[in-house]
């Protein structure tokens, strides 16, 4: 059985999917009941009380965990889930990281999720780690926009980073849940190109064959906004990487393609899927 942590969300949805449509027998984590895919079990928990969990890990043979922003804030204790799997006896924990970890080690994000792979790697059970770097997904934030007024709002129009499709982190996660090769293994998720946002909504206007403005924000409106939802300190550190990305964060990298042998999908891809948001 493999538990899922962050089960209703734009990574846990589709892997908890492709787990279950392989056979596997799934225990899906969210805060709150959804209806989940049949065969899967799921388990109401808030991570923040890592207790919870515990039922959840009864003869788990793998994790997959996922953090939720409120995870990265300076007071709360992720590790203390890894400490609790190691604990139950599940052998294999797969982390979903961030990119900014090796590309910006300084910043009080990227701090606490070093120190939450640092823990897992002194935890004595197989690991995986996946850095994913921005996601197309993100583009979510834009669909009310679009549908009411046509518009895409964003900070930093012209400067571009390689969005990589949540799809794409659920299909190497699975992989690295079911493999023992990927034990032991760190993984830059990126996609295949630099891509900014003006021309996002470029792509999105044209999969609609409908208009679509971009309104270039700035870094204090878009601050404001995304602190509604995430710590200040990972607000922070986000804007920082998509005003000026360094060498590091525009690299393409290979490893999904090294993890399932095909090219990562195309930001028009996952417009292409979820198109039924922005209409």
């Amino acid at each position: 059985m493999i538990v899922v942590t962050g089960a209703t969300g734009n990574v846990g949805r589709p892997l908890t999917q492709a787990l279950a449509e392989a056979g596997e027998q799934v225990t899906a984590v969210s805060r709150h009941a959804v209806a989940m895919p049949e065969g899967v079990r799921h388990v109401a928990a808030d991570l923040a009380e890592p207790a919870g969990l515990a039922p959840a890990l009864d003869g788990a043979k793998a994790l997959f965990l996922l953090l939720s922003g409120d995870l990265h804030a300076p007071d709360a204790r992720p590790a203390d889930i890894i400490g609790l799997a190691a604990a139950r006896g599940v052998p294999r924990v797969v982390l979903l990281s961030s990119q900014g970890v090796a590309t910006r080690p300084l910043g009080p994000s990227r701090v606490a999720m070093r120190a939450v792979e640092d823990a897992l790697r002194e935890s004595g059970v197989d690991w995986a780690v996946l850095r994913p770097g921005g996601f197309a997904s993100n583009a979510f934030a834009w669909a009310e926009s679009v549908r009411t007024q046509g518009t895409v709002a964003a900070p930093f129009g012209d400067v571009g980073v390689p969005v990589v499709d949540p799809a794409d982190i659920a299909e190497v996660a699975a992989a690295c849940l079911l493999d023992d090769r990927h034990a032991g293994g760190v993984y830059e998720l990126t996609g295949p190109e630099v891509i900014t946002p003006r021309e996002q909504a470029k792509v999105i206007a044209g999969a609609l064959d409908s208009p679509v403005r971009f309104h270039e924000l700035t870094r204090d409106e878009a601050r404001s906004m995304m602190t509604r939802f995430v710590p200040i300190e990972l607000a922070d550190d986000t804007l920082d990487i998509i005003s000026a990305p360094n060498p590091a964060e525009l690299r393409i990298s290979p490893d999904v393609e090294r993890v399932l042998g095909r090219a990562p999908r195309h930001f028009s891809s996952w417009v292409t899927r979820n198109l039924a948001a922005f209409r």
